[in-house]
């Protein structure tokens, strides 16, 4: 843990923030004391709600090292992170996360995390997502795991 990276995803979300990019986020992915990327929210420049301060840092850091792993990784965040860019935090095997602010301190200033959360429970689900057409997407994801075999990823 180091607190400069910490101070350099505030300056990241500063720079979002002046430049009218998005909210209060920014992120610093690090790996053995050295920046592999870093982002800032980008969801009011780019009208994508994907553009989270987190997303933009692994997108940066992704395409520097060449690969989506980020095994031995560490992300410094100005917020704990959403559902999304913590899913997506885990798929680039970034084994430790340091955050500045909590979800009640980002609802304080109107951002709705903990709906996402609440949503995300078991007894939730069954309002919005449905099972179709499973037998046909079992035959895509055979077909996917035929040629993954044979190519060898």
């Amino acid at each position: 843990m180091d607190d400069k990276f910490m101070l350099l995803a505030i300056e990241e979300a500063k720079k979002g923030i002046e430049r009218g990019d998005g909210g209060p986020f920014g992120a610093v992915i690090v790996k053995d004391g050295q920046i592999l990327g870093q982002g800032h929210n980008q969801v009011l420049k780019n009208n994508d709600p994907t553009c989270h301060g987190e997303i933009m840092a692994i997108h940066a850091a992704c395409k520097k090292v060449g690969s989506f792993d980020l095994s031995g990784a560490e992300i410094y965040t100005t917020g704990y992170p959403c559902p999304m860019c913590l899913g997506a935090i885990l798929w680039a095997n970034i084994g430790v996360v340091y955050y500045g602010c909590n979800v009640d301190d980002t609802e304080k200033i109107g951002f709705r995390d903990s709906a996402f959360y609440e949503r995300s429970k078991d007894e939730n689900k069954a309002k919005f997502i449905h099972e179709l057409k499973r037998e046909e997407c079992l035959k895509l994801y055979a077909e996917y795991a035929g040629i993954k075999d044979k190519k060898n990823y």
